[in-house]
């Protein structure tokens, strides 16, 4: 390899590696990948996440069924459900694409679980994701690792305006109450606790 090869290939490495916008991987069909990540992971944890965004920009409706990845013994598409007041994750057979409505996989809603770390998730490392999909071919990301309280390819840290609140079931309840913060540090908890 030439030398400035090798330093576009350690350029696109390293851009890639700090979750920088990269071109969104396609699939026949008109789907496309874009906005990868992860959080870093403690060393003793056994499970993690990789979140991302799904589009279809074809005319029929198709499905995600299934995601593999190197990293892990086993990737499931799992969603964040309330059971009885408490937030459990919970698997799903599929996800749905709808043309034109993308779906976000993030921290506290649908997303891609990684089961049986084989090693922790380091920050500014990075680790292929392959979806599968039910018409369209296989769709492989790769997976930036950010920071372990990030909440996005931005790099952000754990705020309350990234938070999901549609699954904390709290309606209009006041945003600066202490009821509020405790709710809020409860699910927080609970998310760490689950391997989030």
């Amino acid at each position: 390899m030439t030398k400035p090869a090798r330093s576009a290939t350690l350029a696109a490495s390293f851009a890639l590696a700090l979750g920088f916008a990269a071109a969104p991987a396609l699939a026949d069909g008109g789907l496309s990948v874009t906005g990868p990540w992860a959080r870093a992971t403690a060393p003793s944890a056994r499970n993690g996440g990789a979140f991302m965004v799904v589009t279809n920009g074809g005319t029929e409706p198709d499905r995600i069924v299934s995601a593999q990845t190197p990293v892990a013994e086993k990737a499931e598409l799992h969603t964040h459900q309330m059971d009885n007041g408490v937030m459990k994750m919970r698997p799903v057979d599929a996800i749905t694409v709808a043309p034109g409505e993308p779906v976000t996989l993030r921290p506290g809603g649908l997303h891609v679980m990684l089961l049986g770390l084989k090693q922790p998730l380091t920050q500014g490392s990075h680790f292929p994701v392959t979806l599968t999909f039910a018409k369209a071919p296989p769709v492989t990301v790769e997976v930036p690792v950010l920071g372990a309280a990030a909440m996005g390819p931005e790099g952000a840290a754990m705020t309350h305006d990234g938070m999901n609140h549609e699954h904390m079931q709290h309606g209009a309840m006041d945003h600066n109450s202490p009821e509020h913060e405790a709710m809020h540090q409860q699910h927080m908890k609970q998310m760490q606790q689950q391997g989030q």
